[in-house]
């Protein structure tokens, strides 16, 4: 009997402005962001049957994301984990989630272009 392999559903490039960050600037002014995410999904119902129904909604991806990163937060740790949980308690086909979220510009003493959390669940 042969292990099934994990297959994946990535949504990358999930751009947001948002006001995250310990600054006061950074809840004033906002900064932008950058959200990937990526879906352990077993595909074998959707890859025959060719319905929106048995796979996971790239719309729905977003509009999670979305409406987590609309509340500010002081670090991207705590974004971070709300997106994971609203996630995998929205999107029961997931088996897996790995996201990235990328802040650029962070406010730090020397030339970054960007910091940017792995997280899983």
């Amino acid at each position: 009997m042969s292990a099934e392999k994990i297959e994946f559903i990535e949504v990358n490039g999930l751009r947001f402005h948002s006001y995250h960050g310990c600054m006061a600037e950074e809840t004033k002014i906002g900064g932008e962001y950058r959200v990937d995410v990526r879906l352990g999904v077993n595909m074998r119902l959707s890859s025959t049957s060719d319905k929106l129904v048995d796979t996971i909604d790239y719309c729905s991806v977003h509009r999670i994301v979305a409406d987590e990163m609309k509340t500010p937060s002081k670090l991207i740790e705590h974004v971070g984990r709300r997106i994971l949980e609203s996630l995998k308690n929205k999107l029961v086909l997931a088996s897996s989630i790995e996201l990235k979220l990328t802040k650029f510009s962070p406010p730090i003493d020397g030339d970054c272009e960007s910091v940017a959390v792995v997280m899983h669940a």
